[in-house]
């Protein structure tokens, strides 16, 4: 973590870090449509999971979940096993759920964990799993944690929020006892990738970005961050320039004010709030950008239609209907 991140984090509007926000924006809930009903396969015996901070071994499956990730719900929910506690990231929502994945929380009642993590808070609700990945908790918090339960983190080759969705989803499903289940899912969305590109080959070998402002900072979203992959999975690419871009926590690239030439993509796609959309548009450097230039292909997403950027693909039509040009 920087330490701006790191002052962020621990400010009293932690909740509100620019850090944790963007991870957010990553969100990746599978749609509705990729909530298929199968039925469950158990598996049975120890389950190990090799991970960036060491081994996990589970009895067995798990069923009282803790997810400490702030979208790692969406994938248990989709898989079946509303988590008993979920991890506040934003907006007004009942459970910390967002309208997308609210049917699928039945009964169940998550707790909502808000800020940095309580560990007798956690242990109180005595899971049998906790879920890291995706949450940003350090190599010392995992050790605490996993006195309480066993708890999951993100491959070694991955970034705290950088688990491709696919490589998270199957994780989850195995970890839940569900491996064919979240294989149905993975293949589901899959094939909803495949299907807009098919109906959309002009996509193919265009430039496509993930842009971000926020707080007074300009950036883009990179590397396998879920925003950046969208595109990709669509057959967009990002601009030479993005893709070499790095940022402190891998999935996110600030620039500078004075250069927002990275950005210069055929499609430039701003993911912030309405409320930044002043902010944004007053960007002087916004208006040396093509798609501004040219009209008609920057367009501003806000936080609510996040779920599309990533699995569920199947929704773009949709969910681009919420995008306003600027």
């Amino acid at each position: 973590m920087t330490s701006r991140a790191s002052d962020l984090a621990n400010s009293a509007e932690a909740a509100w870090s620019r850090r944790r926000v963007l991870a957010c924006l990553g969100a990746w809930p599978l749609a509705a449509g990729a909530f298929g009903a199968v039925p469950a396969i158990a598996e049975t015996g120890p389950l190990r999971f090799t991970h960036t901070f060491g081994e996990t071994v589970l009895p067995g499956p798990a069923r009282r979940v803790v997810s400490l990730g702030y979208t790692t719900h969406d994938a248990l929910l989709a898989l079946g096993v509303p988590p008993v506690a979920v991890r506040y990231w934003f907006g007004d929502f009942s459970y910390g759920v967002w309208p997308w994945a609210q049917p699928y929380l039945g009964d169940a009642r998550p707790f909502v964990l808000t800020g940095e993590v309580a560990m007798e808070r956690v242990a109180a609700l005595k899971p049998d799993l906790i879920v890291g990945i995706g949450s940003g908790i350090s190599r010392a918090e995992y050790q605490v944690l996993s006195h309480i339960a066993p708890v999951l983190m993100h491959e070694d080759a991955d970034t705290s929020y950088g688990m491709p969705w696919d490589v998270m989803t199957r994780t989850l499903g195995r970890a839940l006892g569900k491996s064919a289940q979240a294989e149905i899912l993975v293949s589901g969305v899959r094939e909803k990738f495949s299907a807009a590109r098919a109906r959309h080959p002009d996509w193919a070998g265009k430039t496509a970005v993930p842009a971000y402002h926020w707080g007074g900072e300009t950036g883009a979203f990179v590397g396998a961050d879920s925003r950046a992959r969208f595109f990709i999975e669509l057959g967009f690419q990002p601009t030479p320039a993005v893709a070499n871009l790095s940022g402190p926590s891998g999935f996110y690239a600030p620039l500078s004010p004075e250069d927002l030439s990275p950005l210069d993509a055929d499609i430039l796609v701003w993911i912030s709030s309405y409320g930044a959309v002043p902010d944004l548009v007053a960007l002087p450097m916004r208006r040396t950008l093509r798609a501004h230039i040219e009209g008609g292909r920057s367009w501003q997403a806000r936080l609510s239609p996040v779920r599309c950027r990533s699995a569920a693909c199947c929704r773009f039509p949709s969910f681009s209907k919420s995008w306003k040009p600027i």
